[in-house]
């Protein structure tokens, strides 16, 4: 027959039962810990990719990237305005082109906005819109607008002592304007340079960023003659040269409304500047 247990053996497993319990509820239903208050620290940015220096330590120039790996293309846009110019701005001649940024973000179209400082100045609103804009990227072409060489198109010449500080002068006029990030690519004004003009930028740490297909827009009105001659001359890696003033491209963004759907049609997907430096196998 079984044996009875005493009262006190009872009481103890009588008392392990409730804490075996206990602690099975606790572990069903454990109290939320408190949330980490570590400083999450983000990582840093990216250096923007430029190319190295060319012979000599001279300012590396880019005219388009590579040939192979995928077809695409850079639509680039010369936001010019003189220093000279203010005066026809303020009599109501328009250097900016609102309608054609405007089109370019229906269409989701990257593109790098080559902007003086002159011109950030003028158009202070826009200029930081489009910096901020994570679909464009901007560059320098100059504060001033006036030629690194002789023989430039008519456009005033620089001295070579003036050359580096009229670019960090632009520089400086996209800071005031709210541009957080303009990218370390110049274009020189007309696209006119020589030995000098690199050597007086070396020190700047800039990539000097040509094209190879002329767009035509400069003072054309009509958008097809500018139609066929960016389809006529695109190939892969192309940077294309193109004008974001009203006054002097009337007709830019009528044309690039038939040039961006018609280029997708034949396979090319745009991109900026930037994407081209990198894959050509820049220096970050």
């Amino acid at each position: 027959m079984s044996v009875p247990l005493c009262r006190p053996a009872l009481r103890r497993a009588a008392a392990l039962c409730a804490l075996t319990a206990t602690l099975a509820a606790c572990g069903a239903e454990r109290p939320p810990r408190p949330a980490s208050t570590a400083v999450q620290v983000p990582a840093p940015a990216a250096k923007p990719p430029t190319l190295a220096p060319g012979p000599a330590g001279l300012t590396p120039v880019f005219e388009h990237g590579p040939r192979t790996g995928g077809a695409t293309v850079a639509l680039t846009f010369d936001a010019d305005m003189t220093a000279g110019q203010g005066q026809r701005a303020a009599a109501g001649e328009r250097f900016d082109h609102p309608r054609l940024i405007a089109t370019l973000r229906a269409l989701r179209v990257p593109a790098t906005v080559f902007m003086t400082g002159r011109w950030a100045e003028e158009y202070t609103g826009q200029a930081r819109s489009i910096g901020r804009d994570p679909l464009f990227e901007v560059a320098n072409h100059s504060y001033s607008h006036h030629a690194f060489t002789g023989d430039c198109y008519g456009l005033p010449e620089v001295a070579a002592s003036r050359m580096r500080p009229d670019v960090e002068r632009a520089y400086a006029a996209f800071r005031t304007a709210g541009v957080p990030d303009a990218m370390p690519y110049f274009r020189f004004p007309g696209g006119c340079y020589d030995r000098r003009a690199l050597k007086a930028l070396a020190p700047a740490g800039v990539t000097a960023v040509q094209w190879d297909v002329v767009g035509g827009d400069a003072f054309e009105t009509d958008p097809e003659v500018v139609v066929r001659q960016v389809l006529d001359g695109v190939r892969p890696g192309s940077v294309v040269v193109l004008h974001c003033t009203r006054s002097a491209a009337p007709a830019t963004e009528r044309a690039v409304r038939t040039i961006v759907p018609e280029l997708r049609r034949r396979g090319y997907r745009f991109v900026k500047v930037s994407d081209l430096i990198r894959t050509a196998g820049a220096r970050r």
